[in-house]
C-alpha cells in the first residue's frame, strides 16, 4: 500500500511539471506572437532608430567640421581613414562592352544599386553635348568648351544583383505619364534636373514643352540673377519635370520682413515652403544637400539656425556637421510621414555628390587636372554608403536612398575643372560635372528603382 502511495505521488508530481511546462511554452507563444504584432512592443526594439530629436537632448555623433570654406562639403579623399573607398584596380574597362544585366545574380540577395563597377560602353553619352540647348547650361556643356578629350562620356554603370534597365526618353515619359518628377536641392541638383531633362528629351529641342514655372510660383525676382526653379510639361504624357533650389533644405523665412538687410532663419526642422506646399502634386521627389553646410554660405547668405521655433544656442546643435545631420533626419522623418497621407508618392534622398580639388580648394589654386577614366579603379564592392549622414536619416523610414557618393568618386575626370567658359583666372570646378556626365548615372540610378 505504501508503494502504491509512493507511485500516485509520483504521478501527481510529474502531471504538475507537465503542466507548467505546457504552460510556459504557451506564454512563450503569445508572448514572441504579440511582440512581432504589436506596433508599441516593436517600437521598443527599434527606439533607436526612430531618432526622435529635441534641441535640448541633442547627443547624437556626426561630422566635424572640416574648415573655414568647404566645413561638411565630404569628400572621401578628405575623409578616407574615415569612411575608406574600397575599390578594385580597373582591369583595362575600356575594352569592356558587357550589355547592361536584366537579371539579378542571386533572387534572394537584396540589391544595392550603388555596389557595381564603371564598363565601358559605345552606346554612351544618351544625348549630344552639342545639343540640349533647351535645357543645359553653357557652362556645364563641356563639348562647347576648350577640352579636347571627352572618353569620361563612354561609360555606363552597372551594379551587382540588380536589374539595371536601358534608359529610352520615350519609354520613361510614358513610365511617368501624368506624373510630376521634383528636384529639391543645391546646384547639384540642378545638374541632376537638367541631365534628366536632356535624357528624356534625347537633347533634340522640343517646342511643345510647356514652361509651367508660373504655375509653381517660379518666376525670377526684381534683381536676380534666375528663378528660384524651373518646371516643364511634356504635353503628350503630361510628364512635369521641375527643380526648386533648396541648398540646405531647410524652411527659410525673414526674421523681419520690413527690414531689407534683414536675416533670415533657417528651420533645421521645417521642410522647404516650397515642398510643404507642393508636395500633394508630386509623384516623385529627389532631394540633395551638403555643400553649402559651411560657415561661408551662411554668413553670405545672412542665414541663422533655428529649431523648434527659437535660434539654435545648443552649442553642440550649432556645429556644421551636427547641424545638417539633424536637417536630413528631420526631413527624411517629415517625408516618411507625408508618404502614409500621399502612398503614391515615391521619395529619394540622393548623398553627396563628391569633390576632387587637389593642392587647395577652390579659391586657393585647387586642380582637378587628371583627364583618364577610371585611374583609381573601376569598381565599388563595399556595402554601406559613402554617405553615412543621409545613410543613417533614411534608414527606419520609407524615403529611398539614391547612393551616388562611391561610384561618383571614381570619376574625378568628369568635372568641369578649368575648362568652364565662365572661369575666372586660375580657378577651377572640381565641384560640379561636365553634361553629358557623371549626372546622367544618377538619372539612370533613379530610373531603375522608379
Amino acid at each position: 500500500m505504501h508503494k502504491e502511495m509512493k507511485g500516485g505521488q509520483s504521478n501527481r508530481i510529474w502531471g504538475r511539471h507537465f503542466s507548467f511546462s505546457v504552460a510556459a511554452i504557451f506564454v512563450t507563444t503569445i508572448f514572441f506572437w504579440s511582440w512581432e504584432n504589436n506596433p508599441l512592443l516593436t517600437s521598443l526594439l527599434s527606439a533607436q532608430e526612430q531618432f526622435i530629436m529635441h534641441t535640448s537632448d541633442f547627443t547624437m555623433d556626426s561630422l566635424n567640421p572640416l574648415g573655414p570654406l568647404e566645413e561638411d562639403s565630404v569628400t572621401l579623399l578628405q575623409k578616407r581613414e574615415e569612411f575608406e573607398m574600397k575599390v578594385k584596380p580597373s582591369d583595362n574597362a575600356m575594352d569592356r562592352t558587357d550589355m547592361p544585366s536584366t537579371e539579378r545574380n542571386d533572387q534572394n540577395q537584396a540589391c544595392n544599386y550603388g555596389k557595381g563597377r564603371w564598363v565601358a560602353d559605345s552606346r554612351r553619352p544618351l544625348y549630344s553635348g552639342f545639343g540640349c540647348k533647351q535645357w543645359l547650361s553653357d557652362m556645364w556643356a563641356c563639348r562647347l568648351t576648350t577640352r579636347k578629350d571627352f572618353s569620361y562620356e563612354g561609360y555606363r554603370w552597372q551594379p551587382n544583383n540588380c536589374e539595371m534597365p536601358e534608359f529610352q526618353g520615350t519609354q520613361f515619359l510614358s513610365r511617368m505619364q501624368d506624373k510630376t518628377i521634383a528636384f529639391i536641392g543645391d546646384s547639384l541638383g540642378r545638374q541632376q534636373f537638367q541631365s534628366l531633362m536632356c535624357m528624356a528629351s534625347g537633347g533634340d529641342a522640343n517646342l511643345e514643352v510647356e514652361n509651367l514655372e508660373k504655375r509653381y510660383g517660379l518666376v525670377k525676382p526684381r534683381g536676380a540673377i534666375r528663378p528660384d526653379g524651373w518646371a516643364y510639361r511634356f504635353p503628350e504624357t503630361n510628364t512635369t519635370i521641375l527643380y526648386y533650389w533648396s541648398a540646405s533644405l531647410c524652411g527659410i523665412e525673414p526674421i523681419n520682413i520690413t527690414d531689407p538687410n534683414t536675416e533670415f532663419a533657417m528651420h533645421l526642422d521645417r521642410p522647404p515652403s516650397f515642398l510643404d506646399q507642393y508636395l500633394p502634386q508630386f509623384d516623385v521627389v529627389v532631394l540633395n544637400t551638403g555643400h553649402h553646410w559651411n560657415r561661408g554660405k551662411l554668413k553670405a547668405n545672412r542665414w541663422v539656425m533655428y529649431a523648434n521655433g527659437k535660434p539654435v544656442v545648443d552649442r553642440k546643435l550649432a556645429e556644421m556637421g551636427n547641424a545638417k545631420n539633424y536637417t536630413l533626419h528631420s526631413i527624411a522623418r517629415w517625408l516618411d510621414s507625408q508618404i502614409s497621407v500621399y502612398p503614391h508618392l515615391k521619395v529619394f534622398l540622393r548623398t553627396l555628390s563628391p569633390r576632387h580639388f587637389a593642392n587647395g580648394e577652390w579659391n586657393t589654386g585647387g586642380r582637378c587636372d587628371n583627364l583618364t577614366p577610371l585611374i583609381n579603379g573601376d569598381e565599388v564592392v563595399q556595402d554601406q554608403s559613402s554617405d553615412p549622414v543621409v545613410e543613417s536619416a533614411v534608414r527606419g523610414t520609407r524615403v529611398k536612398i539614391l547612393d551616388i557618393t562611391a561610384l561618383s568618386e571614381l570619376r574625378d575626370e568628369g568635372h568641369i575643372s578649368h575648362y568652364s567658359i565662365k572661369a575666372s583666372e586660375g580657378i577651377n570646378d572640381c565641384l560640379h560635372w561636365c553634361l553629358p556626365g557623371i549626372p546622367d548615372t544618377w538619372n539612370e540610378l533613379l530610373y531603375a528603382q522608379l
